[in-house]
């Protein structure tokens, strides 16, 4: 695994976007992989790993989460600035000589990005795995993540705050106990204090106390994708409800829908048949 930094611009100036990288720089396959909202670009070491060595894996830590920058102006943390950054990473690994083919995978918030970005003309992405988002996110949904999204919990140890996430992200599925310290340890951080909290910024929540929350749809930026597409669920989700899911599957690029029983959202692609699912899309 490799680390590097990348330089982004916003309306403020330019800002740092952190990302890891696998596998051979010089490899003509490469997968950008993206996180959920306050997750990291870690949650894919699993993933990363079995995708090798037919592809070069790149998983951004998305501006305000993990290594990133955070950023001043907290209004800025938007779905355009997002799409901006990853244009840059594209134009980076994409750089040199001969055909480059990329895929994307984005779980939640990713898959957001991946869908908005595939739905461009001219996108250069090839293939999209779309893990538990869809064309319509729920209210219900958004007012779930926003009891808990922007808030800044303390921990007085590292265990106590991997026992918060096991139950706040239960809806993650059956994860073993090392599954769930890797989880914790890549998206934690300890403050000059001594306490343990969470290493993303609370101001990515302000968006969802500022704004009136309501169904949020994304059926014309669906309908415009043409490349290959699947689309993962966890069977419990509630923010892809499976109708919407079916409904996907009869338009746009039409995906091949894949469910995986007792998991809500979302599916964390460390299982072997979550990973397997993926794996073979991407090779097929």
């Amino acid at each position: 695994m490799r680390e590097a930094d990348l330089l982004c611009l916003g309306k403020d100036g330019f800002h740092r976007m952190h990302y890891v990288e696998w596998g051979d720089s010089d490899a003509r396959k490469i997968v950008i992989c993206v996180h959920g909202l306050t997750r990291s670009s870690r949650d894919f070491d699993t993933l990363a790993q079995a995708l090798l060595p037919e592809f070069r894996v790149v998983c951004p830590d998305v501006i305000g989460r993990g290594k990133s920058e955070w950023l001043e102006d907290k209004e800025d943390y938007s779905y355009s600035q997002y799409c901006a950054d990853m244009a840059a990473l594209i134009a980076r690994v994409n750089a040199g000589d001969g055909p480059r083919h990329l895929y994307w995978v984005g779980t939640s918030m990713g898959g957001i990005i991946g869908m908005l970005l595939a739905s461009r003309p001219k996108s250069p992405i090839e293939r999209l795995v779309v893990n538990d988002v869809g064309m319509m996110v729920p209210k219900s949904a958004l007012e779930r993540l926003a009891a808990y999204v922007g808030k800044d919990p303390r921990f007085t140890s590292f265990q106590e705050l991997v026992g918060y996430m096991r139950v706040v992200s239960a809806s993650f599925g059956p994860l073993t106990d090392d599954q769930w310290h890797h989880l914790a340890r890549h998206n934690a951080m300890k403050h000059a204090d001594g306490t343990w909290g969470f290493n993303y910024d609370p101001g990515i929540g302000i968006p969802f106390r500022e704004s009136v929350l309501e169904d949020v749809n994304l059926l014309s930026v669906w309908d415009q994708i043409a490349c290959p597409t699947l689309l993962i669920r966890g069977a419990d989700s509630d923010l892809l409800p499976r109708e919407v899911a079916l409904q996907m599957t009869q338009r746009g690029p039409r995906p091949r829908l894949v469910e995986f029983a007792d998991v809500g959202h979302a599916p964390m692609l460390l299982a072997l048949d979550q990973i397997a699912v993926v794996r073979e899309f991407l090779l097929s």
